[in-house]
């Protein structure tokens, strides 16, 4: 059944208590934080717990390339890449880290939702196109 927009308009209204409480604070901060703890673990395991500090991340280089998103992808606070670590790159990440923080767990399905093309993701022209070698 399709929905029409008087419908649309009930169920937001419906709902309307959903985001202020999952994007608090109370909620979000945890979710960012088991996401750094979970990519902790798969980067440190991946890399031979070769972390480091930079540019406000820890980064897990030297990962296999199947690990991870294009040339590379935050989690939380954890940038897992191979090599491509360059100031931009954090700079780009570091912006990914602050969505991470500001909507915990709930960034998944957001940046999911905003579509593969990063051109047109909110999530990737906010950390900025260029910074993230997506040209432009």
């Amino acid at each position: 059944m399709a929905k029409t927009p008087a419908r649309r308009r009930t169920l937001g209204r419906r709902f309307r208590w959903v985001r202020p409480v999952v994007l608090s604070p109370v909620v979000a901060r945890p979710g960012y934080w088991f996401a750094t703890a979970c990519a902790v673990v798969y980067g440190g395991i991946l890399s031979g717990f070769r972390l480091r500090r930079e540019g406000g991340l820890i980064v897990a280089p030297h990962l296999p390339r199947w690990a991870y998103g294009r040339g590379g992808t935050t989690v939380g606070a954890v940038y897992l890449t191979t090599d491509n670590i360059t100031p931009a790159i954090l700079e780009h990440e570091a912006v990914h880290r602050a969505q991470w923080r500001r909507y915990g767990m709930a960034f998944l399905p957001l940046y999911v939702g905003g579509g593969q093309d990063a051109r047109r993701n909110r999530f990737e022209i906010e950390a900025g196109l260029t910074k993230g070698g997506y040209g432009r």
